[in-house]
């Protein structure tokens, strides 16, 4: 004991040591640069993909590529089988299963190497051994071989699949079929591998409850040995063999470590086990009363694949590690009365999540679903740890629930309130403007510019005060609530009916925004390039119908598809009143049939137009025009810019930012938010503040200001030699403000460039600018 004492006294200087570099080190390393190959940042170091291992995710945790004769395999995983590449025949019952597998183990020198190829009978299937049963106790390791080959590859599994392959390693652990030690552990191994199949193949099966039976069972027959795979890992423990009535006490720990590392020790080294909490991950503590020879036998699942809840759906992708305790050789009583205590240290990214609240819950056999009788929580003296104490031995699992945690960039956030406020100053003024001078400017209000710059307004608007969830900020912390309550799921989603309205709104303007930007496209390519030909009868009735219509129709079958299937959430997200994202990819929503592929179609047609406009009227070189006509370079540019605005071409970057990497992204987020938020900004002085009517307007203004301020009188004789001093200076104002123009003024004629090259086909531009 003396010794061992030393050697964990030793271990721990070490551990100390090691934390110590490693937590400067990390302090002084940001965060997203630290991990490697994939590795994301936790607080207590780097969680790594399987192929990689260590404190950054450096050390490689695989087997390379390599051929064995005809057969070739890809990389496999440390600890795990690998299938070939080469697949079994269609005329085969196990068309598209791997012909054989060879698995990758790492010696205690921490050497990795292949094993040898072992190849399947492409003939025999999970189906027809599931029929073989009843010659388990002479097939037993023949048939345990066959299984785990032919369930190697994960990925080609099927729900039949691993059923069959359920029914056959169940009746291996079953003792009355007396397989043999062999056989039982390879069947481990082939649990370890169905639980790395799709979650989605899992059905509610009453072959798994037998599986998870037999396997207690089996655990507590071990003899003090252990069985580790990296899905599934068992432990037994014979208590002493003294006759007494005294409590005792049994720890079962999971440390960090390359699989799992299992340290079953006596009530003697509970608290020295216990201050080792930096490794530590999951420990269950069973009391019991010796009063007969009994043996424990433990079970950790790596996930929870096996028990599927009615009562709790998992919508995150954190594993949900299982533990089962078992008190072999005792009668009901005194299982019953046997006490456990768990201690749970969750694995989950806090930069996206908060854990709002747990439950202790036990998997009722009779239920088929988790159940929260007899158990209760625990407070632990550490925030990093969840406990649990339950008066039954079974398998047990804490069901968490969280908050999301959203994170916005300051300065992104700040730009946009600060572009769509500009914006929204902007379009509302180009608004009036158009409406109110038009007499004055002798032509008619352009519809399709102003129901552009209307909706795009509505849409600025909507958008600063409901695009943040107003719900996503509630009940953040419930972690020391006693009450020990199942719930429904392990995300906490307040419902927000104004939400979705608001996301429906949002969706809508902002297709109505692109809508129009298409039909001024299509309007300028029948006033500039079909200059001699009339506009289509009902032209401007048409064009209406379509910019506020066809999106009424898109949105209005989305939400019809979508909100009764999936509900609010499969139509909007949580964090902001906007299009949901579903995790498993674009392909399944509505942003992309909705929104992305809609906006990309209206793009790819505006800068068509806009390349033929650019090409034929606005850097056309014509000779015979006079040297007062001649467009300079300058203004061709603002022309230009004109038509990349009011066609909202500068969404492209919206579209660079899905494909680029993480560092040019960053720079194309900043693009999008400074050029989009600000449009309606960019409208406005284009198309409003440079015009001369509008700078008249604003000179005019200034005259009325500043000759009803020059009429005030003097109302005290103590101050009228600084009231003087100011009515002189505002008498200047008058001079000034005649001479006030946003751009200098040009002596050349009001019209634009594009005005000039329809004039030149003897034709006027009805009110585009």
């Amino acid at each position: 004991w003396q010794h061992l004492i030393f050697v964990q006294e030793g271990l721990d200087t070490i551990l100390k040591t090691y934390h110590f570099f490693f937590f400067l080190e990390t302090s002084l390393t940001p965060s997203f640069n630290f991990c490697k190959n994939g590795g994301t940042w936790r607080k207590d170091g780097c969680l790594c993909p399987e192929q990689w291992t260590g404190l950054r995710c450096t050390i490689v945790n695989f087997c390379n590529k390599s051929s064995f004769g005809h057969l070739n395999f890809d990389i496999i995983i440390v600890h795990k089988y690998g299938p070939s590449i080469e697949k079994c025949g269609k005329d085969t019952p196990n068309v598209d299963l791997p012909k054989a597998s060879r698995y990758c183990n790492k010696t205690i020198y921490g050497d990795i190497i292949l094993g040898n190829v072992s190849e399947v009978n492409c003939n025999q299937s999970l189906k027809t051994l599931a029929a073989q049963v009843e010659n388990i106790p002479e097939q037993s390791l023949n048939i345990s071989k066959e299984v785990l080959l032919l369930t190697s590859d994960t990925n080609k599994l099927t729900a039949e699949n691993v059923s069959s392959a359920t029914i056959v390693v169940q009746q291996i652990f079953n003792q009355s079929r007396n397989a043999t030690d062999e056989a039982k552990k390879i069947a481990v191994t082939t649990v370890s591998q169905l639980l790395d199949a799709k979650e989605a193949i899992f059905e509610n099966s009453s072959s798994f409850m037998n599986l998870t039976k037999e396997l207690e069972t089996y655990s507590s027959s071990l003899m003090n040995k252990s069985i580790v795979q990296p899905n599934i890992a068992l432990q037994s423990v014979d208590l002493p063999t003294e006759n007494t009535s005294q409590p005792i006490a049994v720890l079962f720990s999971v440390q960090r470590g390359v699989i799992f590392f299992f340290l079953p020790i006596l009530t003697s080294f509970i608290k020295m086990l216990v201050n080792n909490k930096d490794q530590m991950e999951l420990q269950i503590l069973i009391n019991t009363t010796q009063d007969t020879h009994k043996k424990l036998g433990f079970v950790l699942y790596q996930n929870n694949k096996f028990f599927q809840s009615k009562s709790f759906t998992s919508r995150t992708n954190f594993s949900q590690r299982i533990i089962a305790g078992q008190v072999a050789d005792a009668n009901n009583s005194e299982a019953k009365n046997a006490s456990v205590e768990i201690i749970f240290k969750p694995r989950y990214s806090e930069s996206q999540f908060l854990l709002n609240s747990y439950a202790c819950v036990f998997w009722n056999f009779t239920k088929n679903d988790w159940d929260t009788s007899g158990c209760k929580k625990k407070p632990f003296n550490s925030s990093q740890f969840l406990g649990c104490q339950c008066n039954h031995t079974t398998n047990f699992a804490v069901l968490m629930n969280f908050n999301k945690n959203y994170h916005y960039s300051d300065s992104l956030n700040n730009i946009t309130k600060f572009g769509c406020g500009l914006s929204i100053v902007g379009l509302a003024l180009t608004i009036i403007f158009q409406i109110t001078t038009r007499k004055l400017r002798k032509t008619s209000v352009t519809w399709v510019f102003v129901s552009f710059c209307t909706s795009m307004l509505i849409f600025n608007i909507l958008f600063l005060l409901g695009i943040e969830n107003s719900n996503k900020n509630e009940n953040r912390t419930m972690l020391h609530k006693d009450d020990n309550n199942l719930f429904p799921e392990d995300i906490n989603i307040p419902k927000n009916h104004k939400c979705t309205v608001m996301a429906v709104l949002l969706h809508y303007f902002l297709l109505v925004t692109f809508t129009w930007t298409g039909l001024n496209a299509v309007q300028l390519y029948f006033l500039l390039l079909r200059a001699m030909r009339p506009l289509p009868q009902h032209f401007t009735l048409f064009l209406s119908l379509i910019g506020w219509g066809v999106p009424a129709i898109i949105v209005s079958l989305t939400v019809g598809i979508i909100y009764p299937l999936k509900g609010a959430l499969g139509y909007r997200q949580e964090e902001i009143c906007w299009l949901t994202v579903p995790e498993n990819g674009y392909l399944e929503s509505p942003l992309l049939w909705s929104f992305i592929l809609p906006v990309l179609i209206i793009l790819i047609t505006n800068t068509v137009i806009f390349v033929i406009i650019a090409v034929k009227v606005l850097w056309r070189r014509n000779d015979n025009l006079t040297s007062t006509k001649r467009s300079s370079f300058t203004r061709k540019i603002l022309s230009t810019l004109s038509i990349v605005v009011v066609l909202g071409l500068t969404w492209i970057l919206g579209y660079l930012t899905l494909i680029m990497d993480n560092d040019m992204k960053i720079i194309f987020n900043y693009l999008f938010c400074i050029f989009n938020s600000t449009q309606g900004l960019q409208i406005f002085i284009l198309y409003t503040a440079k015009t001369k009517v509008f700078q008249n307007k604003v000179s005019d203004m200034f005259k009325s200001i500043s000759s009803t301020t020059g009429k005030m009188k003097i109302s005290s004789m103590k101050s009228i030699s600084l009231h003087a001093q100011v009515y002189e200076m505002i008498r200047s104002f008058p001079s000034r403000i005649e001479r006030f123009r946003l751009f200098d003024p040009s002596p050349v004629s009001e019209e634009t460039f594009l005005s000039e090259s329809r004039a030149e086909k003897g034709e006027s531009l009805p009110g585009l600018w």
